[in-house]
């Protein structure tokens, strides 16, 4: 029994059925997570070691060769990439798609054990190894001040009292704070006084921490009971630091007689301002699994209640993602209702039948709300992404409900009954919606081999459109032969004014008997329109994907490495003050002393951040874009280097990024600038930087070992002792009301603040005699080089820019003809990586899809008429939907990306069907005696008015995605104008066109056949 049959027959079960869906897919919805995007793993980890006080080539030699080589074995691994700098080396191991990241750094921390004790310098700290997360990446920023009380006391309170209620909520995985003054126990140590009694400061230091500790020594009995022996030896207040005893000579001396302790502040590395005013900074990250729009309505909700309970505190919102996601989603929703009822309102005008247009309009929710279940059951969540593809399906949904009704509808205005009407009606399209819907679903088969971020990125999409897809052919071959069997009428007016449509298909008619007997012109206009849109492709520009208006930005700064933090600081009250005054901006929170809001991220005096917020879209009249560009021209600091970007939602860093491979870094050096130069003048690019900028002020000390040796000192001993002179050591922890924190050993502020007081400092010899620094140690003033990079074991530099006004295609062009001009030495050659490096990748995958999923159109029509050669006839619909596409987007001035190609895809699964129902019904009515161009004419007038209500449907149900209203619709948009575009122009030319190539290929076929079977031409064609 056909599904249709048992529809009909049995209409209590189906209408059973109906409302099962429709319970379990309300229930499906109300458990689908909520997010911008889909959750997508990057299969990548870090690897971050730590080796204070060694200069960038030492950490390259000592630690980062030796981490890349143990880790390039580790399975799957796709490339590496290092920074050697100033005391640290990070080293970035990229694995294929599709690694499972938990085993990979197993493997990871593996390779790494192998050499930490072995190879690795003992005094450097253990290698750190950090799985990639986007969960990394703050969902919220806050600024938080208050009345009456200085900075120190809002992050106590903020520190004690308000991270640790956030970091109770249901998904905050973290809260990280920037701006405050971190509390350290300070011990001033008098250099006269460590003279006079001949101490070093490495006794001081041992001393301070061997006398604060606790100490188990085990269990002794006292009759029955057993006590636990315990020395108490933790320091309970300052006093007790302070009397510590120090022996000297035949006696001994207390803490306070060569040094000062007191309860201080270590020395300020970030500050933090919001609007202007003094504040912290407050980054909340949600666990991994979180639903972002969910943590973030629990901490706005947390944040109310403490203003409740601390009314003197204010929070400033820098950045929410919720806010974002939660207006695109319903921009996104919105655009799928408004197609939808358009889609509607198309199909009443056509079939002027109220009771029609309810069954088409109570089809389209069933098979949303399907929908949901099959994403539910199939972890797909709702995001921009997800939705959008929900919106693409929408006007889909009907096609198949438009194709059945219309044919029951056609049934009962020849005057058959209800029943069968239905019966026959379904029965008779049942076939080629089956063969449409499947070609339209294997399409989005090749996705799964896309591989890189676009495959990740749009499985989501895929996988609802194939999903809406079966639900909508299932309502279509069960709900609308059922609903027509008991409520389809056909009045006398509504027969009347099909004899008025008539009229309009005796036009089509005779429109189409003329074209076939001018067919070859037709295909040389064809020919030319198609050479004509190609000529059209250069017109056209190239990026990886659209860029989204989130409102929101940062503003990074930089100056000379060795910058300090008040100089640092006064360029970001400069910078802070022409944002304030834009009148588009909302909030500004700053951060001096770190470039990122990440928690990962050290501290450096030289650089900044500034978050700015803007107000709604709604609100404004420019876009993000261009508020970041009227910054950059109205911010030029003399040498500052400025960076205004956006968060970046795809790709792999700066749209622009060319790497040079070298081996030696004075020549990478003298290359990168040349290309640097050759480039700046490029229209379009903009922040153009290289990794070569100024290096690190150094004062080398260069301990000259045999001398050292004779008094019994190493290189280890010279330089913690330096060390704490200096920039101080921590000696112990120091616990007070349930807070630990640092007891700091250093000289006093005012006894070493000089360059020229350096190679004065004492050092202790074994023999406890004082030595000066200048008597074991040359010193010299030097530069060394801030960051040394490689990729897969090679040295390179970098050269990033960002782009304003122009397509990432065009610019790369422009650059590459610019770098081949350069003569470079042996050895050296350019790599052109980044966001463009991602697209390339992506174009080249998505380009194998398209090809592999024409194929798969082919089988699945191939299969549908039992003939290798009727599929070739549909498939000429594909090349002039290319036509209408290129057109489309030229006029509309679109740039191909990711997401235009992905609709190019979708396109030509879509662009099939009507011309599938043509050719479909052309050959049913050749099977029952029709004459060949007869049954080609009847054919496409008796499908006219369904291939016009299906393509439009279609073509409204996507026309607001096309347009793009409404925030985040910038990720479908491009999808939307291909199909319209696309859509629009084949289903014109399908209504003639396909008659015409199924005219010549059956003439051509029928001209083989005869002449090797030895027939006439008219015997020939009674065997096609």
């Amino acid at each position: 029994m056909k599904l249709s049959d048992f529809s009909i027959k049995r209409s209590v079960t189906t209408a059973m059925i109906i409302l099962m869906v429709l319970l379990i897919g309300s229930v499906s919805l109300s458990m689908l997570s909520l997010d911008l995007f889909p959750d997508i793993t990057f299969p990548g980890a870090a690897i971050i070691t730590s080796y204070e006080g060694v200069g960038s080539e030492e950490i390259e030699n000592l630690i980062t060769k030796e981490i890349e080589s143990a880790v390039a074995t580790v399975e799957g691994v796709k490339s590496i990439t290092s920074t050697s700098s100033m005391g640290s080396s990070t080293v970035v191991v990229e694995f294929n798609w599709g690694r499972d990241m938990d085993f990979a750094v197993q493997d990871l921390r593996e390779q790494v054990n192998l050499i930490s004790d072995a190879i690795l310098p003992e005094d450097a700290d253990e290698p750190l190894i950090f799985k990639f997360d986007p969960a990394m990446i703050p969902i919220m920023n806050y600024g938080v001040s208050a009345d009456g009380l200085e900075i120190d006391e809002i992050k106590e309170e903020v520190e004690d009292e308000l991270i640790p209620r956030l970091e109770r909520i249901s998904g905050v995985a973290q809260v990280y704070m920037q701006g405050g003054l971190e509390r350290e126990i300070i011990v001033s140590v008098k250099r006269e006084k460590l003279k006079h009694y001949n101490l070093g400061f490495n006794t001081i230091t041992n001393i301070v921490s061997s006398e604060n500790i606790n100490v188990s020594a085990g269990d002794v009995l006292q009759g029955d009971t057993e006590f636990l022996v315990r020395t108490i030896g933790k320091f309970s207040n300052l006093d007790e630091i302070r009397n510590i005893n120090i022996p000297v000579g035949n006696g001994q001396i207390k803490l306070s007689d060569v040094a000062e302790v007191k309860d201080g502040f270590a020395d300020l590395e970030t500050l933090s301002r919001t609007n202007g005013k003094r504040s912290l900074s407050l980054a909340i990250q949600k666990q991994t699994d979180a639903n972002t729009v969910n943590v973030a309505n629990a901490v706005r909700e947390e944040i109310e209640q403490i203003k409740k309970d601390y009314p003197n505190y204010h929070f400033s919102i820098a950045m929410d993602q919720s806010e974002f996601i939660n207006k695109s989603i319903a921009s996104v929703s919105q655009n799928a209702i408004v197609g939808g009822l358009l889609a509607v309102i198309i199909l009443f005008l056509f079939l002027r039948n109220i009771r029609s247009t309810i069954i088409i309009a109570t089809a389209m929710p069933i098979s949303i709300i399907g929908t949901f279940i099959l994403m539910y059951f199939a972890d797909v969540n709702l995001n921009v992404i997800s939705l959008g593809g929900l919106a693409l399906g929408v006007g889909m949904l009907v096609d198949n409900a438009v194709v059945v009704l219309e044919n029951i509808y056609r049934y009962r205005s020849l005057g058959e009954g209800k029943v069968e009407a239905a019966r026959e009606g379904s029965s008779e399209v049942g076939m080629a919606i089956v063969a449409s819907t499947i070609t339209t679903v294997v399409v989005f088969l090749p996705i799964v081999f896309v591989e890189g971020m676009a495959g990740q990125l749009f499985k989501d999409l895929a996988l609802t459109v194939a999903f809406s897809l079966i639900a909508s052919l299932i309502v279509a071959l069960t709900l609308i032969p059922m609903l027509s069997s008991k409520i389809l009428k056909v009045t006398q007016k509504e027969l009347d004014r099909t004899e008025k449509e008539g009229r309009i298909r005796k036009i089509y008619r005779t429109a189409l008997s003329r074209v076939l007997k001018h067919r070859w012109v037709v295909v040389a206009l064809l020919v030319v329109l198609l050479i004509g849109s190609l000529a059209l492709i250069p017109q056209i520009g190239f990026e990886f994907m659209p860029s989204t208006d989130q409102g929101s930005f940062s503003v990074t700064y930089e100056l000379p490495v060795g910058t300090s933090l008040s100089r640092s600081n006064e360029v970001s009250t400069e910078i802070e003050s022409v944002l304030m005054n834009i009148e588009e901006i909302k909030t500004v929170i700053a951060t001096v002393g770190s470039d990122s809001q990440r928690m990962s991220t050290s501290s450096s005096s030289h650089v900044g951040i500034i978050s700015v917020d803007l107000v709604d879209l709604a609100e404004r009249d420019r876009s993000t874009a261009e508020v970041m560009e009227e910054i950059r021209q109205k911010i030029n600091i003399p040498d500052v280097d400025l960076t205004v970007e956006e968060q970046q939602d795809f790709g792999g860093g700066a749209p622009v990024n060319v790497k040079l491979f070298g081996d030696d870094l004075d020549v990478l050096e003298q290359e990168t600038a040349k290309a640097t130069t050759a480039i700046e003048d490029i229209e379009g690019l903009r922040e153009i930087d290289n990794s070569f900028s100024e290096g690190q002020p150094e004062y080398r000390i260069k301990v000259n070992r045999s001398i050292a040796s004779r008094f019994g000192l190493n290189v280890s001993q010279i330089a913690n002792t330096v060390r704490t002179a200096i920039n101080g050591s921590t000696a112990t922890r120091y616990e007070v009301t349930g807070d630990e924190y640092d007891i700091r050993i250093r000289l006093e502020e005012d006894q070493i603040e000089q360059m020229s007081q350096v190679p004065e400092l004492n050092i202790q010899t074994a023999s406890g005699e004082m030595i000066p620094l200048s008597r074991i140690a040359d010193l010299e003033i030097a530069e060394g080089p801030v960051e040394i990079l490689r990729k897969d074991q090679e040295r390179h530099s970098e050269i990033t820019a960002d782009i304003h006004g122009v397509d990432l295609g065009t610019v790369m062009t422009q650059i590459q003809s610019r770098l081949s001009e350069l003569e470079l030495p042996d050895g050296y050659r350019f790599s052109y990586e980044g966001e463009f490096e991602d697209m390339q990748e992506s174009f080249s995958s998505l380009g194998m899809a398209f090809g592999l999923a024409v194929i798969l159109i082919y089988m699945v029509m191939a299969s549908q008429f039992e003939s290798l050669v009727h599929p070739f006839t549909i498939m000429f619909t594909i090349p002039l939907a290319l036509i209408g596409v290129i057109f489309g987007m030229y006029i509309t001035n679109s740039i191909v990306s990711v997401a235009s190609i992905l609709g190019l895809i979708t396109l030509s699964g879509i662009v099939v069907n009507n011309a599938i129902v043509m050719v479909d019904y052309i050959n049913q009515l050749r099977r029952r005696g029709t004459e060949k161009i007869e049954a080609i004419i009847t054919a496409g007038t008796v499908r006219l008015r369904p291939i016009m209500m299906t393509a439009l449907t279609t073509i409204l149900g996507l026309l607001p995605i096309a347009i793009g209203i409404g925030e985040g619709s910038e990720s479908t948009q491009p999808m939307g104008i291909v199909i319209v575009s696309g859509l629009t122009f084949a289903t014109f030319l399908t209504l003639f066109v396909i008659p015409i190539f199924y005219s010549l290929i059956t003439d051509l076929r029928a001209f083989i056949i005869a002449k090797y079977k030895g027939i006439t031409r008219e015997e020939a064609e009674k065997r096609i």
